[in-house]
C-alpha cells in the first residue's frame, strides 16, 4: 500500500476520509505538481548530453516521472508491487546520473518521499545515506568537475533530509486525522448503542409495569362484572386511562423526557397492589430519602412491585425506605421466577449511580429486593 493510501484510507470499519481529489484521475494531481522540480534534471540533460544520449536521458526521466505518479497516487500500488516499483525507480535514478550527472540526485529526493511515506521513521538510515551520497559522490567522480562547495550549493544534500522530515510530519498529521475519524465513528456507534439500550430498558420498565397493571385491572373487572357492574365499569375506565398513560410514557421514553419519581411510583404501586388483592405496607411520605436518590428508588419500587404482582403469588408486601436505601419485601414465591430484563436494567441504573442491588430470599419466606447507594457526603 502506498504512503498516501495508508494515510487516507481508514481500516476495516469501511469508513473513508478520502477527499474528492483522492478519487479518479484527480488522485494524480498532488504528485504531478511536484514533478515541476524535474525541470532541473531536464536542463542538466540538455547541458551534459547530446543527440541520442540526450533523448535516452529524457526517456528515462519520463519513465521515472510515470513511476512516481503511480507510486504516490492513493489506493494504486500496495505491498510487493510498490517495492518492485521502488526498485525500478532506483535503477532509473542510477541510470539518469550518466546523463544529468550531479543534478540527477534530484531524483533521489523523489525516492526519499516514497520511502519515508512507506517506512516512516525506519527510513532514516536511507535518508542519511542519500544525503551524504548526494554530497560526496559528485566530488568523487573526477570528470564531473564538482567541488565540495559546489556539491553543497546544489541544495540537494540539504533538500533530501528536509523533504524527508516534511513528509514524515505530514504523514503523522494525516494518521492523526485518520485516528480521530475512527475515534469519532466509534463514539457515534457507542452513543447509538447506548441510546438503543436505554430505550429498550425504559420501554421494558414502562410497558412491563403498565401492562401488568392493565392486565390485573381487566381481570378484576371481569370477575366483578357479574356482581358489581358499576365497579367493573370503573375498573375498565381506569384501564383506559392506564393505556393512554402507557402510550404517553412510551413516547416520552423515546424522547428521553420520561421522569420517574418515588412518590408517583408508590402511589401507582398502591393502586396496582390493591387491584391484585395484595395487602400493601407502603410509606406515605418520602421526605427521608435523599432527593438525588428519589428517581432511582422510584425505578426500584416500580420493578419490585411489578415482579411481585407477576410472579410472587404473595398475599402481602412492604416497602421500607431510608435516606440511602429502599427495600421491597413480599411473602410469596418470587424467587422461583427467572430474573429478567427488568432486574438487569435496574442493576445497570444502580451501578451507574454507584449503588448496590441485593436480591434474595426473605425470612421466614418470600423475596427481598434492596437497592442502596452511598449516603450523601460519604467518602
Amino acid at each position: 500500500m502506498s504512503a498516501i493510501e495508508r494515510t487516507m484510507a481508514l481500516p476495516a470499519s469501511g469508513l473513508s476520509i478520502q477527499p474528492w481529489w483522492a478519487r479518479g484521475w484527480r488522485r494524480y494531481l498532488p504528485s504531478a505538481v511536484t514533478l515541476v522540480y524535474l525541470c532541473y534534471v531536464v536542463g542538466a540533460i540538455h547541458h551534459f548530453s547530446a543527440g541520442s544520449a540526450a533523448v535516452l536521458g529524457y526517456v528515462l526521466l519520463a519513465v521515472f516521472a510515470g513511476c512516481w505518479l503511480v507510486a504516490t497516487a492513493p489506493a494504486v500500488m500496495a505491498g510487493r508491487q510498490l517495492w518492485i516499483l521502488i526498485a525500478v525507480m532506483t535503477a532509473l535514478f542510477g541510470a539518469e546520473l550518466v546523463f544529468a550527472r550531479a543534478v540527477g540526485f534530484v531524483l533521489c529526493v523523489f525516492l526519499v518521499i516514497v520511502l519515508v511515506g512507506r517506512l516512516g521513521a525506519r527510513a532514516a538510515p536511507i535518508v542519511l545515506v542519500a544525503a551524504v551520497g548526494s554530497l560526496l559522490i559528485p566530488v568523487a567522480i573526477p570528470f564531473w568537475h564538482v567541488s565540495i562547495g559546489a556539491s553543497f550549493g546544489m541544495v540537494t544534500p540539504v533538500a533530501i533530509p528536509v523533504v524527508a522530515i516534511a513528509v514524515y510530519a505530514a504523514g503523522q498529521v494525516l494518521r492523526g486525522s485518520q485516528a480521530l475519524a475512527v475515534a469519532r465513528a466509534d463514539l457515534a456507534r457507542l452513543a447509538a448503542e447506548n441510546e438503543r439500550i436505554r430505550i429498550a430498558r425504559d420501554l421494558h420498565d414502562l410497558l412491563g409495569h403498565s401492562l401488568t397493571t392493565i392486565t390485573v385491572k381487566a381481570g378484576l373487572a371481569c370477575r366483578v362484572s357479574k356482581t358489581d357492574l358499576d365497579r367493573a365499569l370503573q375498573e375498565m375506565a381506569e384501564v383506559e386511562v392506564l393505556a393512554r398513560q402507557a402510550v404517553t410514557d412510551v413516547r416520552a421514553a423515546v424522547s428521553s423526557y420520561r421522569e420517574v419519581s418515588l412518590t408517583g411510583e408508590l402511589a401507582a404501586g398502591r393502586e396496582l397492589l390493591r387491584a391484585a388483592g395484595i395487602n400493601a405496607d407502603l410509606p406515605r411520605a418520602v421526605d427521608v430519602v435523599d432527593p438525588a436518590c428519589q428517581e432511582l428508588f422510584g425505578w426500584a419500587v416500580r420493578e419490585g412491585l411489578t415482579n411481585i404482582v407477576r410472579h410472587a403469588h404473595a398475599s402481602s408486601c412492604a416497602v421500607r425506605i431510608s435516606e440511602s436505601a429502599v427495600e421491597i419485601v413480599d411473602d410469596g414465591v418470587g424467587g422461583a421466577a427467572v430474573p429478567g430484563n427488568g432486574l438487569s436494567g435496574l442493576r445497570e441504573r444502580v451501578a451507574a449511580a454507584g449503588g448496590n442491588v441485593e436480591v434474595g430470599p426473605a425470612h421466614p419466606r418470600g423475596w427481598r429486593l434492596r437497592v442502596s447507594v452511598a449516603p450523601a457526603g460519604s467518602a
